[in-house]
């Protein structure tokens, strides 16, 4: 037995669950980004009301896939159609597992004939890389880690600039006309001298683009940015305010990679390494089952069933023309402000507390799995959690059972872990919370529900 690979771990731990449950590592980090550049309020603010500066150049995986057979890899491993994909353009890819589980997902960047970059984290650039390394394809992958695993430095700096005055920003800082890009179109612009890709794209439903260059050129760009959008409103993002975005564009990046389960993914366990994001994520919450498969979810589950296309074989296809594409469906999940009151209020009673909302992110797992009931009964499950000061609500990401998912139904998450918690470091002694809650849309913010994709 390999205790170096995930399959070995699996089998040491007795079951994935075990292995996840006791994980060490608490939610997923995003390094070397201050905390908060002012405070995550008005942080949260700024991409609704004036313009926002996110630093992306350090939490992501990037995953360079170049070669005569690069197109070939990920149509094979890709949801998505590629009929039509050219240079100069993104699209959201989607990886599953031969049973139309979902593995991951990541920005995939067309950046030149047979040259791509995925962008996102870990799962789906890991699967990705193991059938260019195995399959026998014609194609080289080059992995560029996160910054806490190369310190600080990487190929690429990324930013993103959004809100409503974006565009004033940008055409401020190059000195023209914001270029008319197309969404998740790419172009190059000119910023304090440098050329930059500019990807069009919104983050929370507003106006934006996504900016990328060579590592070197990235502080004078910043710098150029800050200065030029100061006269209109522009914040630097934190890190703490900026994982809340997907509260509001409605977007789950943390669903657990459906690869801990089946024959067909045992080569892949074996060549995954105990480090990876795979072997030491934490699984964190009140769902609980003995079964993995049971936190699996699929592409409909996560709001991905546009993007599955059947024009193309792909891993997992058949599973997928197979599969009840309407047995779930992605909501927003409101919390009751007085259950939350009740629960903080625990704080200054005696005795075990209910567990700690912390603010503005309440994630305390890198995959956090909290059952939501009706009628005492489980019906889905809230699977990120956290507070936005624009929408003055907390918010959770859900999937639960299509008859239970109209617009303003009732229900109950349950939060916090059974027995007073694991030994994960993150989670303190704790009694279990019920939160009242009330199913929204999703995106939950307006604009993004209605502005997301310009027509």
């Amino acid at each position: 037995m390999n205790e170096q690979s995930l399959e070995g771990l699996i089998k040491t731990a007795g079951n994935p669950v075990n292995l996840l449950r006791n994980s060490q590592i608490g939610p997923y980090a995003f390094p070397v980004v201050k905390q908060e550049f002012s405070n995550w309020r008005d942080e949260q603010r700024a991409w609704k009301e004036t313009c926002a500066l996110f630093d992306q150049s350090h939490h992501m995986t990037d995953l360079y896939v170049e070669g005569p057979d690069a197109p070939k890899v990920l149509s094979d491993l890709g949801v998505n159609s590629f009929k039509n994909f050219r240079p100069n353009q993104a699209k959201q890819f989607i990886a599953c597992n031969h049973d139309g589980y979902a593995i991951g997902d990541v920005i995939l960047f067309y950046l030149d004939q047979n040259k791509f970059n995925l962008v996102g984290r870990p799962p789906a650039c890991n699967w990705v890389q193991f059938h260019v390394e195995t399959g026998g394809y014609k194609a080289t992958a080059f992995r560029d880690e996160r910054s806490a695993a190369n310190q600080g430095h990487r190929k690429t700096y990324r930013y993103q600039v959004q809100g409503p005055n974006a565009l004033r920003v940008m055409e401020q800082v190059t000195g023209k006309p914001a270029p008319d890009i197309r969404f998740f179109n790419m172009d190059a612009m000119t910023i304090a001298g440098r050329s930059v890709r500019a990807l069009r794209h919104g983050m929370v439903g507003q106006p934006g683009w996504e900016l990328f260059g060579p590592w070197e050129d990235g502080e004078a760009v910043r710098d150029a940015i800050v200065e030029g959008g100061r006269e209109f409103g522009i914040r630097q993002v934190g890190a703490r305010a900026y994982p809340t975005t997907c509260l509001e564009s409605g977007w789950i990046p943390s669903p657990l990679p459906a690869i801990y389960t089946g024959q067909k993914t045992k080569a892949y366990r074996e060549w995954l390494k105990r480090t990876s994001y795979e072997a030491s994520a934490s699984l964190g919450g009140s769902f609980y089952s003995d079964n993995i498969e049971d936190y699996y979810l699929t592409p409909y589950d996560l709001g991905y069933g546009p993007f599955v296309k059947f024009d193309h074989e792909f891993v997992g296809r058949q599973a997928l023309e197979k599969m009840d594409q309407n047995r779930r469906k992605k909501v927003t999940l409101v919390w009751n402000k007085e259950d939350i009151r009740r629960a903080w209020g625990s704080l200054f009673d005696e005795g075990d507390i209910s567990k700690y909302i912390d603010m503005p992110l309440a994630n305390y797992a890198t995959l956090p799995y909290d059952k939501v009931l009706r009628d005492g009964k489980t019906v889905g499950v809230s699977t990120y959690t956290g507070y936005t000061y624009n929408e003055r609500a907390m918010l959770s990401l859900g999937v639960v059972d299509r008859q239970h998912s109209e617009v303003g139904t009732e229900v109950v998450v349950v939060w916090g872990e059974e027995n007073r918690g694991s030994s994960k470091p993150t989670v303190e002694r704790h009694k279990q919370a019920t939160i009242r809650a009330t199913i929204a849309s999703v995106p939950y913010a307006e604009v993004a529900r209605v502005a997301y994709r310009p027509h």
